[in-house]
């Protein structure tokens, strides 16, 4: 009897330990976010890695770092902000789910539920913690606590120091530009993705932005925007310095062929994020309720017609690796 409940419970378990869905959750407080799972996965993020996913994905870091050690958090955020531009479209998709889940789960919840959610249909990005608890917004945060692209190293890095976050994290919290794009940096283009694989979690940002830029995949002299080195892709002059600043470039350069950090650290880092002004004892763990994203065999590589030579050499003690380059004529990269 002893060994046939041993097994009943394993064999419960394993949907959850696979990653599999299930009927319940580890902790029966998270049970009601199974239905609201499975109702963002399909209907807003139509089971892919694409622009409802990526804005998501954004929402989180712009919810989250809307803190100051002075002002406190208030989990709200003003669309009149200059750095929240192009949100209102991202509300547009998001909104009517917030809404509608809005008596079971507060606006910071929704946006750190969904945001995890996000990835779950991105091959190779990993399975983000979420914590339940956090309280309804009381206002909206203060201006210029959101770091711009076209700000410069040490503003960026002193704002994170500002709520705990080292340059290291820093950089690692930019692997989610491996899956983002730019709706408003170029105001001729929209859904401009930052690399050449804005569908997969993937180290080739963290290649491509060291690339000797000569192009711009719209039109030129844009705020927070510098020249890229594959058609299609937008590049950050924020990502740029941070890539070639001494503080950063060899933490920058450790990304681009190691997949297993950039996965791990980033994953550490969103919830690091999430828990900004909140007190985690008074969190519920949920995390198992988010599903595992699609594993990913990630071979760094040069893009087609590029090799070592492209490469802007930016960290001082470590050269950059000579990889392989991908075969076939030059990329020209669809929007998102």
């Amino acid at each position: 009897m002893a060994f046939k409940n041993a097994l009943s419970a394993l064999v419960f378990a394993l949907p959850l330990v696979l990653g599999l869905p299930g009927k319940r959750a580890l902790n029966p407080k998270c049970d009601f976010l199974l239905p609201i799972r499975e109702d963002l996965l399909e209907n807003l993020f139509d089971n892919e890695c694409g622009d409802s996913a990526h804005g998501a994905l954004r929402l989180i870091f712009h919810d989250a770092i809307g803190i100051s050690p002075t002002a406190g958090h208030v989990h709200s955020f003003h669309l009149t902000f200059a750095a929240n531009d192009g949100l209102d479209d991202v509300l547009d998709d998001v909104g009517p789910f917030l809404l509608k889940y809005a008596h079971v789960l507060s606006p910071g919840d929704f946006i750190q539920f969904a945001g995890a959610l996000s990835l779950a249909n991105c091959p190779g990005a990993p399975r983000v913690k979420f914590a339940l608890g956090r309280p309804q917004p009381k206002a909206a945060s203060p201006d210029l606590l959101v770091p711009e692209p076209f700000d410069d190293v040490t503003k960026i890095l002193e704002r994170f120091a500002s709520v705990g976050f080292s340059p290291q994290e820093v950089i690692s919290l930019l692997s989610s530009h491996s899956i983002a794009g730019a709706d408003t940096v170029d105001p001729t283009l929209e859904g401009v993705p930052f690399d050449s694989t804005p569908s997969t979690f993937d180290t080739n940002i963290f290649i491509e932005v060291l690339l000797k830029g000569f192009l711009f995949p719209g039109t030129s002299g844009n705020q927070g925007e510098v020249m890229s080195a594959i058609n299609g892709t937008l590049r950050l002059q924020s990502d740029d310095l941070l890539a070639r600043d001494p503080r950063t470039a060899c933490i920058w350069q450790s990304f681009a062929t190691n997949h297993d950090q950039m996965q791990a650290q980033f994953g550490a880092g969103v919830f690091k994020l999430s828990l900004l002004g909140q007190n985690e004892k008074e969190l519920t763990d949920c995390s198992d309720v988010i599903p595992q994203p699609p594993s990913l065999n990630n071979i760094p590589t040069f893009p087609p017609g590029q090799t070592l030579r492209d490469i802007q050499q930016s960290c001082a003690g470590t050269p950059f690796p000579n990889l392989r380059t991908q075969p076939g004529p030059a990329l020209d990269v669809p929007p998102m």
